[in-house]
């Protein structure tokens, strides 16, 4: 439980920041990926961002041609002018948070 902490005034709770200020929330889903599963199939780009939150399993990010692995209470930010996809690199369901949040450079516009 690396990073983990217990705040101030807290009992018998770890806390570990996943993310400072990123832009506006647009929204927010829950996602369930199959072992194998993710999408889209074909790398997209869009206006806004995704802060992606892995909570069980293991996803792998394309990104621009790279990828990035993220394990269980780790968060990303995927900058939406980039092609990517999000997929399940693990063996079981991985558990996954997804919030889009309006890019920065629209958002200083």
């Amino acid at each position: 439980m690396n990073d983990f902490a217990t705040p101030p005034n807290h009992i018998k709770f770890l806390a570990k920041r996943l993310f400072g200020n990123c832009g506006r929330i647009i929204d927010g889903a829950i996602a369930y990926l199959e072992p194998g599963g993710g999408g889209p199939e074909t790398d997209h780009t869009h206006a806004h961002d995704h802060l992606f939150i892995v909570v069980s399993g293991q996803a792998t990010i394309r990104l621009g041609g790279e990828r990035k692995t993220l394990n269980p209470n780790e968060a990303f930010l995927v900058k939406g002018g980039i092609p990517h996809s999000v997929w399940n690199s693990d063996a079981q369901t991985t558990v996954m948070v997804g919030i889009s949040v309006e890019a920065e450079e629209r958002k200083n516009a």
